[in-house]
């Protein structure tokens, strides 16, 4: 048994980024929780489902087989055994993933793939959920933050060093209405668990921020 480490937190504050380096400083198995949602949410728009309708959402979880494998310790995800890692991080797949992760069917699908993954291997996991649902005894919890301002900027940012034309009051405004359904869910609501450190990012940098968590790891076991 493996040694896990939960990081959660809103949408945009950096999660992956950090949970990637803290896995790779560590040789620790990392696993982004949220792009195992994206890719149930590619399902429902490739295939034109409504994440409202109770069918089209038994139908996704009964079809949609999402499964796990690393390549140069880099997470590919697959759907239906085809790998669509490169399809994950587009405006509207994230918008559909915040939608139709809400679902309780959704979650259950992905809950045990998640907790067999931590169960077997040392694991830094990142989602919206993970230390006060996925991995409630995981012994080092952190809650990664950042103002709304901030992870709008951020996001602002790497839209227009793609090329991708944007306004930030639009990412902002999407951000906050993220934030709201995520924290007001009846589902695994996104929380900070009772014994998870707060890291607000909005004024670090990234190697601020993964030293901060190194140090917290290294004070909680050592």
């Amino acid at each position: 048994m493996g040694m896990n480490i939960a990081i959660d937190g809103p949408a945009g504050a950096g999660k992956s980024t950090i949970a990637r380096k803290v896995a790779e400083k560590l040789s620790f198995l990392y696993v982004d929780t949220g792009a195992m949602y994206r890719a149930i949410a590619v399902y429902f728009l490739r295939n034109g489902l409504d994440p409202e309708k109770e069918e089209d959402v038994k139908q996704v979880c009964e079809k949609a087989d999402i499964s796990i494998a690393y390549k140069e310790k880099e997470q590919r995800i697959y759907l239906n055994q085809e790998d669509i890692t490169g399809l994950l991080r587009t405006e509207e797949t994230g918008k559909m993933a915040s939608l139709s992760s809400a679902h309780p069917l959704v979650r259950e699908k992905l809950l045990e793939t998640q907790r067999e993954l931590a169960r077997k291997n040392s694991v830094v996991m990142d989602g919206r959920d993970i230390g006060t649902k996925v991995l409630p005894e995981a012994e080092v919890k952190i809650y990664l933050t950042a103002s709304v301002h901030t992870r709008a900027l951020r996001r602002y940012q790497e839209l227009k060093e793609k090329g991708i034309d944007c306004q930030l009051s639009e990412i902002e405004k999407d951000i906050e209405d993220r934030d709201y359904r995520d924290m007001n869910r009846p589902v695994s609501p996104l929380r900070q668990a009772e014994d998870a450190v707060l890291v607000d990012s909005s004024e670090m940098t990234i190697p601020q921020v993964l030293d901060k968590i190194l140090e917290i790891c290294k004070e909680k076991v050592g």
